[in-house]
């Protein structure tokens, strides 16, 4: 049988499902893949036989494309799976405190605790307290801190001694190791009221209208 024949066999054979080949599922192009391999065999020249190997490819080629729809299928299922108990365990911190990144602290009782997550050990960690008009209202010397999460809580005084307003302030972290800076991340306490899910996963829901990742938990309280 002639090559031109053969060509005109392939082509019709991709004719009749090119029209829904973006509609068809992997299983639909491995019968249609398979179809076509049956018929290049059928009518291959004897004199130029299909190449073994490039055969071999292709099935293989094939073959991967399955696996990685079959895996995609599998990672999906797990996702919702792990997204539905991390949800129930979310649920389980409503009307608890939790240590978030964040520098707001506050002189009332359960709005007191600060921390810090430093990303290696520091020799000498500062912590200076401000105002809503960026004033420093006091000032704390914490000394060498190991790496990791560190939380303390503000007395609610100022640095004469006498008590803060009552108020929202905020905090800065200046931690150091041997003359160079250590990188930090400024931790504060909020109160879960709810939990929700969106496209970015579990959201915790604190009070003063804050949400928060639930990966994003350094501490529970």
């Amino acid at each position: 049988m002639s090559t031109v024949q053969d060509a005109s066999n392939v082509s019709s054979l991709f004719g009749a499902g090119a029209s829904k080949t973006a509609k068809s599922s992997t299983e639909e192009t491995q019968n249609r893949f398979l179809s076509l391999l049956v018929a290049q065999l059928k009518n291959q020249d004897p004199l130029n036989p299909l190449d073994n190997a490039q055969v071999t490819s292709q099935m293989a080629q094939l073959s991967t494309v399955q696996g990685i729809e079959d895996m995609n299928k599998s990672l999906a299922a797990l996702a919702a799976s792990m997204g539905a108990n991390q949800m129930g365990q979310a649920a389980s911190l409503i009307g608890r405190g939790v240590l978030v990144p964040g520098n707001t602290v506050s002189p009332s009782q359960l709005e007191d605790v600060m921390g810090f997550e430093l990303s290696r050990s520091a020799d000498s960690v500062n912590i200076d307290i401000l105002d809503s008009s960026g004033n420093v209202v006091r000032h704390l010397d914490l000394g060498p801190r190991d790496t990791g999460v560190n939380v303390l809580a503000w007395d609610g005084l100022t640095g004469s001694g006498a008590a803060a307003p009552a108020g929202e302030y905020t905090f800065k972290v200046n931690a150091v190791q041997g003359g160079q800076a250590v990188s930090s991340t400024a931790l504060n306490l909020g109160v879960v009221n709810s939990v929700s899910q969106n496209s970015q996963g579990v959201q915790l829901n604190l009070a003063g209208n804050k949400s928060v990742g639930y990966a994003e938990i350094r501490q529970i309280f």
